[in-house]
């Protein structure tokens, strides 16, 4: 139970008043344990410390930490980090997610620079850069995007960028003007079918988040697009083949594919852990639909092995453009 209340209390002290306040008072919810299929390596090797001091160094916020990626030890060995911007505080209250909730901090006018700045420090080929909601920002926070993509051309031009985006519900303007910062690659999660979404997003629009990416298109027809869901939600078969339907409609390239972990028992239980094999038959599938390229395994994440999948991503589509 101690390991709850840390996981439910900002920095493990519940001094600094809940990390989840809208779940505190929930009914705890079982946790599964994981299956043999479900195993990462620990961080703490000298590469994860060196890349976490630049990181406290430039005053930064990652989702890899916020959210409790299993993933962390592996790509910060590598110098591979994930930046979360406009603060580390969420004005949504997805109950799948472990990133605090509550009234967030005003933007500061220096962190694009900040982002920039670590971008080179690390030495990274791809960036990716995601952020908190900002419901309460006029434009959601896209103002901000835009600079800090301005700001990693500025400081590593050779860098590519791909963002993970919000999906600014009611925000008019505010998805050209992230468009118009033109991103390498442009990514909004879905994270799970269309029935689960009152009870796991229940902020979010499933058929807006798939307006969002298809806009995108319509925009910048070049732009790289890219979306994600999790498994183990309670979704059935059929329900995640339309979904995969839904993002081809909106001519989506890339579909991630990852198993949920409950972070607390506050949050919405696992309904169970889908087999590797099973996500392999999803990967076919979801190719023979027309994506470019498909991650799926219960270890995917959406900035997982990003770099990597954004150069066999390019080497798809030319390979496409001369089969045409």
């Amino acid at each position: 139970m101690s390991h709850v209340t840390d996981l439910l209390y900002s920095n493990g002290d519940s001094r600094n008043g809940p990390r989840h306040p809208e779940k505190v008072h929930r009914p705890d919810q079982p946790v599964a344990r994981k299956p043999e299929w479900i195993r990462v390596k620990a961080p703490g090797s000298p590469q994860w410390a060196a890349t976490q001091k630049i990181v406290k160094e430039h005053g930064l916020v990652t989702v890899c930490e916020e959210a409790g990626c299993p993933n962390i030890g592996e790509c910060w060995e590598k110098k591979h980090a994930t930046f979360m911007i406009m603060g580390d505080t969420c004005t949504r209250a997805c109950a799948f997610c472990n990133v605090k909730t509550g009234l967030p901090r005003v933007l500061d006018p220096s962190e694009p620079v900040r982002v920039g700045e670590a971008v080179k420090k690390l030495g990274l080929a791809h960036a990716v850069v995601t952020s908190v909601d900002r419901d309460d920002l006029d434009d959601g926070g896209a103002g901000h995007f835009a600079k800090v993509v301005a700001a990693i051309r500025a400081a590593s031009p050779n860098t590519t960028i791909e963002v993970l985006t919000p999906d600014f519900l009611r925000k008019q303007g505010a998805l050209e003007t992230v468009v118009a910062a033109k991103p390498d690659v442009f990514n909004h999660n879905l994270e799970t079918v269309a029935s689960k979404y009152l009870a796991v997003r229940p902020g979010a629009r499933y058929f807006h988040s798939i307006r969002l990416l298809q806009r995108v298109k319509e925009i910048d027809p070049g732009n790289f697009t890219k979306s994600g869901m999790m498994l183990g939600l309670g979704e059935e078969r059929h329900e995640v083949l339309q979904l995969m339907d839904d993002l081809r409609t909106a001519d989506v390239d890339f579909l991630t594919m990852g198993q949920y972990l409950q972070p607390t028992r506050k949050h919405h239980p696992v309904a169970r852990f889908v087999p590797p094999d099973e996500f392999a038959s999803y990967a076919e599938v979801a190719l023979a639909k027309g994506f470019l390229l498909v991650s799926a395994s219960p270890l995917t994440r959406s900035s997982h092995h990003a770099g990597e999948d954004f150069a066999r991503l390019k080497a798809r589509r030319t390979a496409l453009r001369e089969h045409l």
